[in-house]
């Protein structure tokens, strides 16, 4: 008897000592949760005031106004969708095409999201800025003619059927990604989109009064700076934070991002001044935003040799790509959201992986992967984004435009959009 009670004692005894050598609580990492929240605030910031005083100092001073309202709303409306169901359609649990409603309302957030050091809830609001300011970019497609309330209508409908899709895709876990496609901070995912969206509607909407016969000149070129300077410190939030660490590849994506800024914007008042004699500042920021875009889906995978080729390409090619939009197909979309986004966006996302090797300081290629198949990977991943957000674009006009007219009466545009859509004037004019 004494035996077996010895023998049972050393079994209680294990069991009740089992759990001091359980596994550890993962807990999330502080270092990484401060970066994300930082790089939260830049994203929002490049919406309002940053997109809001680039745009808004393009337009003529008596749309001022209605672009920056715009942004507001937008900010607003988007923020709502994509806490209520939006993130849940892209990164919960669901299928390769769309997720589940198990986290509506942000609810069953976990402790930490998966394959990060992250608690979900700082995941959420980061991916939630993206979600916020890829409809944004669209209003410069559409800028000093549209009514405020179509922009509220669509910017809601835009996101569900065409930006969540396409983020669950590519970001998600979706199909696209299991086809090998990468897309680091949203060349596809974002840029692709919204410049596909803008050149859809600008064709829809039709022209400015007075496009191609006189000259539509922006009102405030300082504006426009101060706020490209704050696209331009908020795309560290951008690009940095979609590293979802506080790492050494957040300051690689950086250093990409600005020096490709750097190199566009040189490109592009060079070509200016080859072109039309003086290099200007509406040219030198334009050709900033044409680099950054263009770095976005590459800045975590290159070496900043192959960032700053993608900035001088995005410059080179965007600049003509604005030209070819306006003076060749005579489209207006008014502030070059397809020629700048659009075209740099894709450009970037088709040909980063040529400087993916790591003997030029790129990452390298997954085993299952190789130049020519990373390669086409990415171009049908654009291809089939683009063809997607065309259709879908052209469709919620046509349909929003039998119950909401798209744009305002002529009387409405003569006298400016803050007037007739908000009956407050941005300046006082003389």
């Amino acid at each position: 008897m004494g035996a077996a009670r010895f023998i049972a004692a050393l079994a209680l005894a294990s069991c009740v000592a089992s759990p001091a050598v359980a596994q550890p609580i993962v807990v999330s990492d502080s270092g990484d949760t401060a970066w994300i929240l930082v790089a939260s605030a830049l994203v929002l910031l490049m919406t309002i005031p940053g997109l809001a005083l680039f745009y808004g100092g393009l337009v003529r001073a008596r749309n001022v106004l209605s672009v920056v309202m715009q942004c507001f709303v937008i900010v607003c409306t988007v923020s709502l969708l994509w806490a209520v169901l939006g993130y849940s359609l892209v990164f919960g649990e669901g299928n390769q095409w769309i997720g589940g409603t198990s986290n509506a309302f942000l609810a069953n957030l976990g402790d930490l999201r998966a394959g990060t050091t992250l608690p979900e809830s700082a995941f959420a609001l980061f991916q939630m800025t993206f979600a916020v300011i890829t409809p944004a970019l669209v209003i410069g497609a559409f800028v000093e003619r549209i009514r405020f309330g179509w922009v509220v209508a669509f910017s809601v409908i835009w996101t569900l059927l065409v930006y969540i899709p396409v983020a669950r895709s590519v970001w998600g876990g979706g199909w696209l990604s299991g086809l090998g496609a990468m897309d680091f901070a949203g060349g596809i995912v974002v840029h692709t989109t919204a410049g596909i969206a803008a050149l859809v509607i600008a064709l829809k909407v039709g022209e400015r009064r007075g496009f191609n016969k006189s000259l539509l000149p922006p009102h405030s070129p300082a504006l426009t700076m101060v706020g490209a300077g704050l696209l331009w410190f908020g795309w560290y939030g951008f690009n940095g934070g979609s590293a979802l660490s506080a790492s050494g590849d957040a300051a690689s994506a950086i250093l990409n991002t600005h020096m490709a800024a750097c190199a566009a914007a040189l490109v592009w008042i060079l070509l200016e001044r080859v072109k039309i004699g003086k290099p200007t500042s509406i040219g030198i920021v334009t050709g900033a935003v044409a680099g950054l875009a263009t770095v976005t889906p590459a800045a975590g995978y290159v070496g900043l040799s192959g960032a700053i080729i993608l900035g001088l390409l995005g410059g080179f090619v965007c600049f003509f790509a604005v030209q070819l939009v306006k003076q060749t197909w005579k489209v207006d979309d008014s502030l070059d959201v397809f020629a700048v986004h659009g075209v740099g966006g894709m450009l970037g996302s088709i040909f980063f992986p040529l400087f993916m090797s790591r003997s030029i300081g790129g990452i390298g290629f997954a085993e299952s992967q190789t130049l020519t198949s990373q390669l086409g990977a990415q171009a049908l991943a654009v291809s089939i984004v683009a063809v997607w957000t065309g259709l879908v674009t052209w469709l919620i006009c046509i349909a929003s435009n039998v119950v909401l007219p798209m744009r305002v009466d002529e009387e409405a545009e003569h006298d400016g959009l803050d007037l007739s859509s908000h009956g407050e004037r941005g300046w006082e004019l003389d």
